[in-house]
């Protein structure tokens, strides 16, 4: 499943071989991902701040003056919980992070009690997760959202990556709901131990038709956006599972 990933990822022209080593440097790029993220509470305020570099932070920061909620709308890749970590303790921003409940429960209470640890709020995807966020975003706070994968209904139809799938409705709707600022960002893993966050302009959520209509709309734009971070450096997209119609055509 990997390898159908960076296949797309890395685009038609790429041979068997840079798609092997690709696929291979995926799983080595995960393990650190793991690796440092359970390192993560003891690191110190100034090693966080000298560990990541964000040259468009200033997105974020106009977002935040409109008042409106800010939606980090990232894909499953690099080390997203450094600038997670960094942004709740040094800049001491409130973050509400959704995530996909797992199993045993018990393994899932102790990852998102890990996470708060590291000063973010956990809010489990659920029926009653959207109210949760909104409120965040009505408080003007920070929401991310992991968006290159469809986990549960509410999907739009896109394309993407040259394929048609669906991709969560919910950043989208978000958006229209409650004007928060949706910016499609990414936090890559550097050489010695460094991160480069990389937050890209924000997605023009104007309303032009009916909401849904709209949300296809938006969402198509995340779509894009997110194909340019990945591709950026496949190798980090931590994406192993089925995310396409044909993928789940192939296990049958």
């Amino acid at each position: 499943m990997v390898t159908r990933h960076m296949r797309r990822s890395l685009g038609a022209d790429a041979d068997h071989k840079s798609v092997r080593s690709a696929t291979q440097n995926a799983f080595a790029s995960y393990s650190r991902y793991w690796i440092e993220s359970f390192r993560l509470p003891s690191r110190t305020s100034l090693q966080l701040t000298e560990g990541i570099d964000v040259p468009d932070y200033r997105f974020v920061e106009e977002a935040l003056d409109r008042g409106k909620g800010v939606i980090l709308a990232l894909p499953h890749l690099g080390g997203w919980e450094w600038a997670g970590f960094w942004m709740a303790t040094v800049n001491k921003l409130p973050i509400t992070v959704v995530v996909e409940p797992i199993r045993p429960d018990r393994l899932f209470r102790w990852f998102a009690s890990f996470r708060e640890k590291l000063g973010m709020k956990v809010v489990p995807l659920s029926a009653s997760a959207g109210a949760e966020i909104a409120a965040a975003l009505k408080r003007n706070e920070i929401v991310c959202l992991l968006c290159d994968r469809h986990i549960s209904g509410g999907g739009s139809e896109i394309n993407f990556m040259g394929e048609t799938t669906t991709l969560p409705a919910g950043p989208a709707l978000l958006a229209l709901r409650t004007g928060a600022t949706i910016l499609p960002t990414a936090v890559y893993f550097e050489p010695q131990g460094k991160h480069l966050g990389m937050v890209r302009p924000p997605i023009d959520t104007a309303r032009v038709g009916t909401v849904k209509e709209d949300v296809q709309r938006i969402t198509q734009l995340l779509a894009a956006e997110l194909e340019v971070l990945i591709r950026r450096d496949p190798e980090q997209w931590h994406l192993f599972q089925p995310n396409w119609p044909s993928d789940l055509s192939e296990q049958k």
